[in-house]
């Protein structure tokens, strides 16, 4: 046992540390009479590293390279106790299942090191235990070795031969790998690069820190992974040079540098390195350094101070300055450098997390870079790719796309706009808003052919001075306009050199208005080309692409189906407004008894009409009517109701029945129509005599009263339901209006619409009443209709407005006596009358008044019964009527020439300019009217008319 010692002690120092363990192991082995031996060494993580081995089967050998520090088996008790120890033997497969050796075991000893056990050496014992003096004599070689190993010389450099092709060999040793180890996990992370250093694949590699171990080569593993140990301990950075086995089985020569990254706590917790072949011999390395100075593209290297150490051609072309004026100057400090966003903040990122970075930059004159950053031990690489070209070619790309994405979308739109367009403005608005910016055109022009000459329908851009020499303008021949028409196809003129080539005649004109360029486009539908649509360019690099050039052809397409259903529309819409204005009152009557305005406003959308109308019906006896309705629905069906209402209620009206009876008629003319008929009506009768007013409402909204003092107030009218859904009787509102007043009828229309509710629409009717003048009714609907109903809003509703102003009759002008009940009434209402119309100045009038009065009187005393009353009224006529308490009316009869009676009417009639019969709750009025003219009286023959006997 001392022999043996002995002889280790003779050993010379500076052995390598791969022959000291390979002689520890051999002494022990032999000392204790084993089967076979092994030393691990510590590896990262938790792993002990197979580093020599004697007398053990390859298949044993294997499961033995690597071993949990943490297991069972006698190395890792020996190291994790720091002491020796012994175990049943076992063998490691790959599945970490353990198959006994009968009557062996495995005697471990420390491999002791500055702080810590670094590894074990085992000996496969037959028996029980190693005696004790078997124990000291292991623990005394590990001491040995532990001793020897610290003085150990480095790994034996390898022999290093020329390359027959050292430029392929610069090639191979531009293959720097990148590696990170997070020293937590055991997770290893190799790139593209380090595989090809390692001689992995991406299908074979495990990514954990033992794939690494397995393939160091033994000799190398004990310095490399002390290496690794000291640079963690130390916290400095790990460098090693050392042998890998690649897949063939043979070893190459491999160096890696590697940094630690630090936690927050300041512990470390990753290594990040490179790696890369390190066979290549001077020469290959001067190829590669002349390889990275011509590369295309610029590579720097910088120190952890941001200083360049090392540039190639490219970047001191790109950074304006020669090498020697680079080197040791800090990055960021380069004026080219100063104005690059995002360098130095990726530079700095990159670092601090130890993973390479790639961006791009803007550096000067427009010119894009693409960087790659790839921090290393010793600092940071930077790669700048000049991506100039390809970043205009992807902009040009992009832009094309989006181009054509935004004609597509203004397309889209101009396809939804023209659906919508109901007017030839419409059209045009279309075509101007989605068609001129999408193609960069500058003006519009459209025009339809009519009678052989163009005439412009709309127009955008063109200036006004040209407008009116192009309409009207007649078609030619060597005229693009004329061409497009003729052929049916786009025409398209590049420049005004063309124009005067092709179209002299026109090339002036052209050049008048200050385009460049143009494009005709024929307006053709349902088979016919009614019109050309011109869009001019005023750039003189205008072109249009073939693409763009057939888009503009279909777009044309669609422009002239959307312009013929407008031009369609519009005559419908015309005709159709013709016929409910003709329906309509031309104009309103001027009378004595009140002042009015009206309005009419059609709906803003379709070409349906609706079925809202108005009337002032004057009447007998200083009454006048106003009538406001409206049909539910819209349509020539419609606007046909409302043209039979309003006849109905006018020829109703004329009959002198009571506003209730004549809203009961036209329920039932109403209800005739249809169940789905039905209408809103209200009638105001006002009487100028004494200022009363009886209205009945069938469902429409209450009209306003705006007093003499300004006050503006809804009358609470008592509203039926709609004519068609009403129950007759209708209710009547009795009430007295003050003289000067403003009565306002309106329709919902005008309040009422999608966006403001009926109870905001009044409410603003109100205001606009209260605070409008009220000199001039004409001024005064207008004001209302712009209040109420902008111009710029488009309404879905028509819309009527009536206002009158009432006037009342003087008292002066109004006479009335009661008369008695008997034969001797004619001749009192004689006497009464020719006194009246001499205070009146009216003795004119006088012979033929009396004759009236009397029959009239007459035919009460002898056919009807009193009371019985007789009243003039001097207005614009006179009125002479006489009121008895009879509901029988008076008829005409054709007396023959034996009657002795009959021609009191007929006498009447004659007489008087109208005549009629007025019935009231009582009984009823007959009434005559005559005018104030002078010559009323001139050719009645003048005689007593007391003498006259009644008939």
């Amino acid at each position: 046992m001392n022999g043996r010692l002995a002889l280790l002690e003779s050993v010379e120092a500076g052995i390598a540390e791969s022959e000291v363990l390979r002689l520890a192991l051999l002494h022990a082995v032999a000392e204790l009479g084993g089967l076979a031996g092994a030393v691990h060494l510590r590896g990262p993580m938790s792993a002990l590293r197979l580093v020599a081995s004697m007398g053990v089967p390859p298949c044993v050998a294997r499961s033995w390279e690597i071993i949990d520090q943490e297991g069972t088996e006698a190395p890792a008790l020996a190291v994790r106790r720091g002491r020796q120890a012994w175990a049943p033997t076992h063998s490691f497969d790959g599945d970490t299942q353990f198959v006994q050796w009968p009557d062996t075991g495995l005697a471990a000893v420390p491999l002791l090191g500055a702080d810590r056990p670094r590894g074990a050496l085992t000996v496969v014992t037959q028996g029980a235990q190693p005696t004790s003096e078997q124990w000291e004599f292991m623990c005394a070689v590990a001491a040995w070795a532990q001793e020897r190993t610290r003085v150990a010389s480095p790994p034996a450099g390898r022999l290093r031969e020329e390359p027959r092709g050292s430029i392929s060999g610069a090639l191979r040793a531009v293959q720097v790998g990148t590696w990170d180890w997070n020293m937590r996990t055991g997770e290893l992370l190799w790139d593209e690069a380090a595989m090809i250093v390692y001689g992995a694949t991406p299908d074979s590699f495990v990514p954990r820190v033992e794939s690494w171990m397995k393939i160091v080569h033994p000799d190398d593993l004990p310095s490399v992974l002390a290496a690794v140990e000291k640079a963690i301990r130390d916290e400095t950075v790990f460098e090693a040079e050392y042998r890998v086995r690649r897949p063939d089985g043979r070893y190459g020569w491999t160096q890696t540098r590697a940094r630690l990254v630090l936690d927050e706590d300041g512990e470390p917790y990753r290594m990040i390195g490179r790696a890369w072949e390190s066979n290549e011999s001077p020469a290959a390395r001067n190829a590669l350094s002349r390889v990275l100075r011509h590369m295309r593209d610029g590579f720097l290297a910088l120190d952890h101070d941001w200083k360049i150490v090392f540039t190639n051609l490219e970047a001191e072309r790109t950074l304006g300055y020669q090498d020697e004026e680079l080197f040791g100057r800090v990055l960021w400090e380069l004026p080219p450098i100063q104005h690059v966003r995002g360098l130095e903040a990726g530079c700095r990122k990159a670092a601090a997390e130890g993973t390479p970075a790639e961006f791009d930059v803007e550096g000067a004159a427009g010119r894009f870079f693409h960087l790659r950053m790839v921090p290393v031990p010793d600092g940071i690489t930077i790669y700048a790719t000049d991506v100039t070209r390809q970043r205009n070619e992807e902009a040009a790309r992009v832009a094309a796309q989006q181009a054509a994405a935004e004609r597509a979308r203004r397309t889209t739109e101009l396809t939804a706009a023209l659906a919508k367009a109901t007017t030839s403005q419409d059209v045009i608005d279309a075509v101007a808003q989605r068609v001129l910016p999408a193609f960069a055109g500058d003006s519009l022009l459209v025009q339809i052919v009519e009678d052989g000459r163009l005439h412009t329908i709309g127009a955008r851009g063109v200036p006004k001075g040209l407008l009116g020499s192009v309409d009207g303008r007649a078609l030619v021949e060597r005229d693009p306009m004329s061409e497009a028409v003729a052929t049916g196809n786009p025409v398209f003129v590049n420049s005004i050199q063309e124009y005067r080539a092709r179209y002299p005649q026109v090339a002036d004109l052209a050049q008048a208005t200050g385009m460049n360029a143009a494009v005709y486009l024929p307006l053709t539908a349902s088979g016919h080309t009614f019109g050309v649509c011109v869009i001019t360019f005023d750039s003189p690099d205008a072109t249009l692409s073939s693409d763009e050039s057939t888009l503009l052809t279909a777009i044309s397409a669609l422009v002239a189906h959307a312009l013929e259903r407008a031009r369609l529309y519009e005559a419908e819409h015309t005709r159709s407004h013709e016929l409910q204005r003709s329906l309509l009152p031309k104009d309103l009557p001027q009378l004595a008894e009140c002042t009015t305005a009206a309005r009419y406003l059609p709906t803003g959308q379709g070409m349906e009409v609706g079925g809202d109308w108005y009337d002032v019906i004057p009447l007998s006896a200083g009454r006048v009517a106003f009538v406001i309705g409206d049909v539910m629905g819209h349509g020539l069906s419609e606007a046909a109701t409302m043209g039979r209402l309003r006849t109905a209620v006018r020829t109703l009206a004329d009959l002198e029945l009571p506003p209730d009876e004549i809203m009961s008629h036209l329920n039932d003319a109403i209800g005739e129509l249809g169940e789905d008929s039905y209408a809103t009506c209200l009638y105001a009768l006002y009487d100028s005599t004494d200022g009363r007013c009886s209205i009945v409402s069938a469902g429409h909204p209450p009209p306003a009263l705006v007093r003499p003092d300004g006050s503006v107030h809804f009358l609470d009218t008592v509203s039926d339901p709609p004519l068609g859904a009403a129950d007759p009787p209708f209710r009547t509102t009795e009430l007295t209006i003050p003289e000067e007043s403003l009565l306002v009828l309106y329709t919902d229309g005008l309040v009422e619409s999608s966006v403001r509710p009926i109870d905001r629409g009044l409410a603003e009717l109100a205001r606009l009443l209260g605070t409008t003048s009220k000199r001039d009714l004409d001024s005064l609907s207008d004001h209302l209709v712009a209040g109420l109903l902008p111009s710029d809003q488009a309404t879905a509703d028509d819309s009527a407005l009536l206002i009158a102003r009432v006037h009342a009759l003087a008292a002066d002008r109004i006479a009335s006596w009661s008369l008695p009940s008997e034969p001797q009434a004619a001749g009192q209402a004689r006497g009464y009358v020719r006194r009246q119309l001499a205070d009146w100045g009216l003795e004119e009038l006088t012979v033929t008044t009396e004759l009236l009065a009397s029959e009239l009187v007459g035919n009460v005393v002898r056919y009807a019964k009193g009371p019985m009353r007789l009243r003039l009224l001097r207005g614009k006529e006179l009125i002479c009527e006489v009121s008895d308490g009879s509901l029988t009316m008076p008829r005409i009869r054709h007396a023959s020439e034996t009657d002795e009676g009959g021609r009191g009417l007929q006498l009447v009639a004659a007489l008087s300019q109208r005549w009629g019969t007025r019935y009231t709750v009582a009984g009823k009025w007959i009434w005559t009217a005559q005018p104030l003219a002078s010559s009323a009286a001139a050719d009645v023959v003048e005689f007593d008319a007391d003498s006259v006997p009644l008939l």
